[in-house]
């Protein structure tokens, strides 16, 4: 009788018996595997040992896909031999994007499209939606990854850039190797496929993108080591009923992470957004009190974004702290600090704030404007028209400078705005500032 392990295909973990719940706390994740699937290996080669004063150029040959807030995330380009994974919600975008990066790259270098998702007369729908039906793409509908492999040869050609090929994967959850006795999806299964893909594209020099599929938590679905696997990993962020899209770098081996680029959601696919930070200020004609323009950083890019407070008397025995865009204990702390430095009562207060534009604010340089927000609501006095905001609070209720003052200030007098509440500095700048040392010193602008 044949024998088999079953592995968790949340953890990794290996069980002699399958039961219900993992060691790790999953339920219903043990899948019965071959153990000499599972213990295959390949024949053992020559181990090549190189020394690290090896004289070289050290830059990494890159291709421009010319759609800038692409190549921003990718570090300026894509990189010869690199692997990408791109991960996002179900209909949000992602084979959108790609298709748009492959008719961009499909001109200069062969470009492969291999799709288990989709067929290839869906695929020439949505390009032709996306008036790119004429680009120059090899389509492949299959969900054998080890036919793609031995058809990929003619992709093998020099070029100018040493971009060899790009290859994009839709996706890795529905590849299947005959390597492997198990069914596509299946954290054997694609952890054999990327490691397939890795040896190509670093033995080749091939460029590949892999589409990754998330869970109900946001999180990429199947094994965890695909994403230390990989060079690079992006997230496409948004919300399906808001028209704007974020690409986020969350691991870049060739570049810096946290860069965003954002795109327009229409009727023709997408298109990249030169000038986010008018993108995500309202056009006021009047000032309304509640509202500060914050001046936050992502990645290596200055962003300008409107943050909105709401504060209302509760009648609730516990009053209700709603909160879109930032972080909920991040407001609850600042809340907590400006009644107990400056004596302005929230307890008894319902305070509902929000981000507009659908972008999540991570940085603590927000908790300025916030306050801002938060007593200009209060105080029924707007900030001045034309205002920005950044600084850190702390709990004694000091208000810290933040890193990237300088880039800050140069992209709000670059959209002409007039003046800046942030915490004492020697950086110059054109625009009026109001020194903030205190919290109390916001108080003390709105009683005057």
């Amino acid at each position: 009788m044949k024998k088999f392990v079953y592995l968790c295909q949340s953890c990794g973990l290996q069980h002699v018996k399958w039961k219900g719940k993992c060691d790790c706390g999953e339920w219903n994740t043990l899948i019965a595997q071959d153990p000499q699937a599972l213990h295959k290996t390949s024949c053992h080669s020559k181990i090549v040992v190189e020394s690290l004063q090896k004289s070289e150029d050290t830059k990494f040959s890159r291709i421009l896909t010319h759609i800038k807030e692409f190549d921003r995330t990718c570090g300026e380009g894509i990189v010869a031999g690199s692997v990408t994974l791109l991960a996002g919600d179900p209909g949000i975008g992602k084979s959108t994007l790609l298709l748009k990066v492959a008719a961009a790259l499909s001109e200069r270098i062969p470009v492969i499209y291999v799709s288990g998702e989709e067929s290839a007369a869906q695929i020439r729908f949505r390009a032709h939606r996306m008036n790119i039906q004429n680009a120059p793409i090899h389509l492949i509908a299959t969900h054998d990854l080890d036919g793609v492999l031995s058809n990929i040869s003619s992709l093998l050609t020099s070029t100018d850039q040493g971009v060899k090929g790009y290859i994009i994967i839709d996706s890795i959850q529905t590849l299947v190797s005959s390597e492997v006795s198990s069914t596509a999806g299946t954290l054997t299964q694609i952890r054999h496929c990327m490691q397939l893909l890795i040896t190509l594209a670093k033995h080749t020099g091939l460029s590949i993108m892999v589409v990754g599929h998330i869970t109900k938590d946001g999180m990429i679905a199947g094994p965890k080591v695909l994403e230390h696997m990989v060079d690079t990993v992006l997230y496409f962020e948004g919300e399906k009923t808001h028209p704007y899209r974020l690409l986020r770098t969350v691991k870049n081996r060739f570049g810096p992470t946290q860069e965003i680029g954002v795109f327009d959601m229409n009727a023709k696919g997408l298109e990249e957004v030169t000038h986010p930070s008018r993108l995500f200020l309202s056009q006021k004609s009047h000032l309304i009190p509640g509202s500060c323009i914050f001046s936050g950083m992502e990645g290596s890019r200055p962003l300008l974004l409107e943050i909105q407070a709401l504060s209302v008397s509760s009648f609730l025995p516990s009053p209700r702290r709603s909160v879109v865009g930032w972080d909920h204990n991040r407001l609850s702390m600042i809340l907590a600090v400006l009644e107990a430095r400056c004596q302005i009562q929230f307890s008894n207060k319902d305070v509902f704030l929000t981000v507009l534009g659908g972008i999540r604010i991570n940085e603590p340089a927000a908790d300025l404007c916030v306050a801002l927000a938060l007593l200009s609501c209060l105080k029924k006095k707007p900030v001045p028209q034309g205002a920005i905001a950044f600084g850190e609070i702390g709990l004694t209720g000091e208000v810290r400078p933040v890193p990237y003052s300088t880039q800050r200030l140069k992209e709000a007098e670059q959209l002409g705005l007039t003046s800046v509440f942030m915490a004492p500095s020697s950086v110059s700048t054109s625009l009026t500032t109001y020194p903030i040392h205190h919290t109390q010193d916001i108080l003390q602008y709105f009683l005057k």
